[in-house]
């Protein structure tokens, strides 16, 4: 049996309309695969941004009317924040490498002997302050007998180091990133605007409104709150020469970030400090890390926004699947993209908030024109 021709063409459209769209689908992938290393980077570029519009909208009217400026100046200011204190603790951390490495080399390096509380540290306080005072007594033999440990050790830190100066770099694009934004905010605004309108099928959609309004409220509110009680709390450990202190206020911003108390790793920080130290500093550093603990209390009011109703959990599960999808920059993206989808599936579930009412007509006019 012969094809009709009304067949014919329809199975011709229907190839030609498959291989467009394979074209295009293989088009999407292509560009997907090429912008694939910097997807996160402008992410939290964009967060950024949004975060910081509102700001930038108000030091654009103190400067003038002068966007520009206000982009590059907050740019600057957020980039000193980043990478002055990124390059005085690798200056310090070089700097001590580099002299326990002459003294190394000149057989002048000794450890001090520990104290007798350090066998009161739970769990590992024997092991410790056996190892520590053989360490202190005869460092040529402990070296010895934990040399393939030590390696291994090493390896880890010089690993984390460059994951750390490899996370500093992506922040440092990320700010650049922002900044561009900042700058082109209204084009930027549009842009959204219209796929958003697009995608909901309806003129001015509210979706970048609600979007914006949730990044900022968790960007400020969760995020902003998490890193100011990270690094004070990392300030004050510093003062105190704790081990590890850059581990233990990454742990603590994970945990702020999921909306538990700080002193979950600050109370064990605490019996270490009046381990090895006594008097006045220890009971100074016991203050400030219950200050640093409870200031949530204080700062959120004053940073979260209105209206936030995203559960713990979802902050919870963005930060640490963000963290474990895309390291470091993952744990802020995550959270703020986690807490952005569930509003607004939220949102597509109630049906509220995706399309505006369609505005009455003039007086005179049909409806139909």
């Amino acid at each position: 049996m012969t094809p009709s021709p009304d067949n014919r063409q329809i199975e011709r459209e229907v190839i030609e309309a498959l291989i467009k769209f394979g074209l295009i689908l293989i088009l999407l992938i292509w560009c997907f695969q090429i912008i694939r290393p910097f997807f996160m980077p402008v992410l939290w570029g964009a967060i950024l941004a949004v975060a910081l519009y509102p700001l930038h909208l108000k030091l654009s009217v103190q400067l003038g009317g002068k966007p520009k400026w206000s982009a590059t100046l907050i740019t600057l200011l957020a980039l000193s924040i980043l990478l002055v204190p990124t390059f005085f603790v690798a200056g310090a951390m070089l700097g001590g490498a580099s002299d326990v490495a002459q003294q190394l080399e000149a057989e002048t390096f000794t450890v001090p002997p520990p104290t007798t509380q350090v066998r009161e540290w739970p769990l590992v306080g024997e092991k410790a302050f056996e190892a520590w005072q053989l360490a202190s007594h005869n460092l040529e033999r402990f070296l010895s007998a934990h040399a393939e440990s030590l390696k291994q050790h090493l390896t880890t830190v010089l690993q984390t180091f460059g994951g750390v100066l490899s996370t500093v770099a992506m922040f440092t694009f990320s700010i650049l990133i922002s900044g561009v934004f900042m700058a082109t905010g209204p084009a930027c605004g549009k842009g959204v605007q219209l796929m958003a309108d697009r995608v909901t099928g309806h003129p001015n959609s509210p979706l970048p409104e609600m979007a914006a309004k949730t990044v900022r409220s968790v960007a400020q509110g969760v995020l902003g709150v998490a890193f100011i009680q990270a690094m004070a709390a990392g300030l004050g450990m510093a003062l105190m020469g704790v081990p590890f202190t850059g581990l233990w206020t990454l742990l603590i911003l994970i945990l702020a970030i999921a909306q538990l108390p700080p002193i979950l790793v600050l109370g064990p920080v605490i019996a270490y400090v009046f381990s090895v130290s006594s008097g006045m500093p220890a009971i100074l550093f016991t203050v400030w890390a219950i200050l640093v603990s409870a200031s949530d209390g204080l700062l959120k009011p004053l940073l979260l926004g209105k209206g936030l109703n995203v559960p713990t959990l979802v902050i919870l599960l963005g930060a640490i699947g963000g963290m474990m999808l895309s390291g470091i920059i993952g744990l802020f993206v995550g959270a703020v993209v986690l807490a952005l989808g569930y509003t607004l599936l939220e949102a597509w579930l109630t049906g509220a908030g995706l399309a505006v009412e369609s505005e009455a007509p003039a007086e005179g006019e049909r409806p139909d024109e």
